[in-house]
């Protein structure tokens, strides 16, 4: 069944109702992984996002970075998105990376109390935030504490996964789960 509710703008659909060829990845993610989320129903309306997506962040995941860094710079780029659907869903997914509310709440605004963790936001922030260009002192400063250029040009394509995200949750409109206590006032506000 298609599910368009007043708050999306989007179907969401499941395996029954997204076209053919996504309906096939559909299967294959809830067998693999249990339920699909919004955000993935939303997709299933184009099999080519809907595997572009799904492409990049499975290999993203088997790469080089730890679970709890791809959430603190999934949680910056949702945040300064304005992204409520995904700060919430890596709000959850966070916590369950071992990050306290504490260090959620940091890595929202691209800071953290890892000063390891806290130089490489730093450098993802500039390329977000001033249109790809960092100042180079940026990049030689998450290098002396020990960033590789492996991880480095990771965390660079998990920013274009929190943005290839974001648009699409913001152009939806997916509503945020407001009853999830993970979920913290925005960084703005805190």
């Amino acid at each position: 069944m298609t599910v368009k509710t007043d708050i999306s703008r989007f179907d969401i659909h499941d395996e029954l109702t997204a076209p053919d060829e996504s309906a096939r990845l559909l299967a294959g993610m809830s067998t693999a992984g249990g339920s699909v989320s919004k955000l993935v129903g939303v997709l299933a309306g184009s099999p080519a996002a809907l595997r572009a997506f799904a492409r990049m962040r499975h290999e993203l995941r088997g790469g080089a970075l730890p679970r709890p860094t791809r959430e603190r710079i999934a949680l910056a780029v949702a945040e300064s998105r304005g992204d409520t659907y995904s700060v919430a869903q890596h709000s959850r997914t966070a916590r369950a990376a071992g990050l306290g509310l504490d260090e959620i709440s940091r890595a929202r605004g691209w800071g953290s109390s890892d000063p390891r963790e806290a130089a490489l936001l730093a450098f993802l922030k500039e390329l977000f935030d001033d249109g790809g260009r960092p100042a180079a002192h940026l990049l030689e400063e998450a290098r002396e504490v020990e960033w590789s250029d492996e991880e480095l040009l990771e965390a660079v394509a998990h920013v274009a996964l929190g943005e290839f995200q974001s648009l699409m949750a913001n152009a939806a409109a997916l509503p945020q789960d407001q009853s999830d206590p993970s979920v913290l006032p925005s960084a703005a506000a805190a």
